[in-house]
């Protein structure tokens, strides 16, 4: 694909006017700054973003970074404005930072965070009603949209007969397939995959205070010189040692229950298709996750009410977005005609991201969950597909 300039895509008039109409729905136009705290993207924005970023070192100590995305910025703006714990609607659209290859570094994004709303499914189905505004303003009117839901997985690990620490370490793998296919195989009656060349340590520390665990592989680790692995930090590294001596010393898994998850995994299609299908699962499986079925359902039900052709939709349990603070429904438009890399819309519900950056309290001060939905538009994707579709255009002409 061409590069398409910064300049040219931040002068495009289309983007304004998709900002606007967010704002005329009730989304107010925010901009966070460019240079942020570079912490919460390395804790909470997946492998990707965090191989990606510019970090810069910071005379205080802590390091600052490009912003590589918007999500992040606005909710901690929020966080520490007057409104937080309250419904507040925000959109955006300006620069994000993110090293590729070939291309350039700098590229824009247009999109909509909404917090605190009480009716997540009405939410839900309200952002993807806007996202595929985006799509039909540049001219792509039968986009190709992906859906996933993390929110099932969760409910399917929650049911199942796990230890705590592996119901953990599951939730985290559902954007790693590849991990998480290699922890199945642990969990297996057969035996673990292979001993570790330092399980005695694991061993000896797995019934260890833990807080007295964590400081002690911390100290290791800093008489060893290590400050960083990849853009974790000491604890993080000594969390991760910890659980994995956890992990070692877990029971095995029956092998019917990693047959489950194989088969929960299978399930794709139109919603409907697939709502019938998890619906037979669960009885086959003995499973009550009911509750987080039937609101699947409905937020299907409201996307047919505002026009969407849900039949479209290809949604499958085992669709993620490679973030690791997604929650429920997570989505993806796509050009149908495969003209563009990449995704031109994306996002999901990520109700866990506030107590993960240090909030959440809602306004009565409970310590609730903030819900939070939201999405993204690559600008630069867009403005590059008007290109293609008007040199095919000249081409059918000539």
């Amino acid at each position: 694909m061409s590069a398409v300039s910064v300049t040219a895509v931040g002068k495009d008039a289309r983007a304004d006017a998709l900002v606007s109409s967010y704002e005329r729905a009730g989304y107010a136009r925010v901009e966070p700054a460019v240079l942020q705290p570079a912490e919460p993207f390395l804790a909470l924005s997946g492998e990707d973003i965090r191989r990606r970023m510019y970090l810069i070192p910071d005379a205080g100590g802590d390091d600052l970074c490009l912003r590589p995305d918007l999500t992040i910025p606005v909710a901690l703006d929020y966080l520490a404005s007057p409104q937080a714990g309250r419904p507040a609607r925000f959109s955006y659209l300006g620069p994000v930072f993110r090293q590729r290859p070939g291309a350039s570094g700098e590229f824009w994004q247009a999109g909509i965070e909404s917090f605190g709303g009480a009716d997540k499914t009405a939410a839900d189905a309200e952002a993807m009603a806007l996202a595929l505004e985006a799509t039909d303003l540049y001219g792509v009117a039968a986009p190709d949209i992906r859906m996933g839901d993390v929110g099932l997985f969760a409910a399917l690990i929650e049911a199942l007969d796990l230890a705590p620490v592996w119901r953990r370490r599951l939730a985290k793998d559902f954007n790693r397939k590849t991990v998480l296919a290699e922890d199945l195989h642990r969990l297996a009656v057969t035996g673990h995959n292979g001993t570790p060349e330092y399980q005695g340590v694991l061993a000896a520390l797995s019934n260890a205070d833990p807080k007295a665990a964590r400081a002690l592989v911390a100290d290791l680790l800093s008489i060893a010189g290590i400050t960083t692995v990849g853009g974790r930090s000491v604890a993080e590294i000594a969390a991760r040692f910890l659980e994995q001596a956890e992990l070692g010393a877990g029971a095995a898994l029956p092998a019917e229950t990693g047959q489950i998850i194989e088969r929960f995994f299978a399930v794709a299609g139109a919603p409907a298709t697939a709502a019938a299908a998890l619906r037979r699962f669960a009885a086959d499986a003995g499973l009550d996750f009911a509750a987080v079925l039937d609101t699947f359902e409905a937020r299907n039900a409201l996307l047919a009410t505002k026009g969407i052709d849900t039949g479209r939709i290809r949604f499958a349990t085992s669709f993620g977005r490679g973030l690791d603070y997604y929650t429920g429904v997570v989505f993806e438009l796509h050009d149908p005609h495969g003209r563009v890399d990449g995704q031109l819309v994306a996002g999901g519900r990520y109700d866990g991201l506030f107590a993960r950056l240090g909030g959440g309290a809602d306004a009565s001060g409970q310590a609730d969950p903030i819900p939070a939905v939201g999405f993204s538009v690559w600008i630069e994707r867009l403005v590059a597909l008007g290109a293609a579709a008007a040199s095919g255009n000249a081409g059918a002409a000539r």
